[in-house]
């Protein structure tokens, strides 16, 4: 929900791309870029976005309210965080 990739992101307002069916996925490398941030692989195969470290402190700053409206807006669509059943992996984008 808030990666700062443009397949989650979009590429302008309106765009953003809901994230369904992600209950259990889990950061499997870091990696520097230069020394003002970091790429991030997710055990699905998410792998695209630079997370600055002021994006990165922004993130755990605003943790519960940034939690509270990913909830409502699943909410919203009826969607769930449970994963898709039958859903193919995500290619890798490397």
């Amino acid at each position: 929900m808030y990666s700062p990739s443009a397949e989650v992101r979009g590429h302008g307002p309106g765009q953003e791309v809901l994230q369904l069916g992600k209950k259990n996925i889990g950061i499997k490398s870091v990696e520097p870029v230069g020394s003002y941030a970091v790429t991030l692989t997710f055990s699905d195969g998410h792998d695209t976005g630079i997370y600055s470290w002021e994006y990165l402190y922004e993130l755990g700053a605003n943790y519960v309210a940034l939690w509270d409206r990913y909830v409502s807006r699943m909410e919203a669509a009826g969607a769930s965080r449970e994963p898709l059943a039958g859903a193919p992996e995500r290619p890798k984008s490397k």
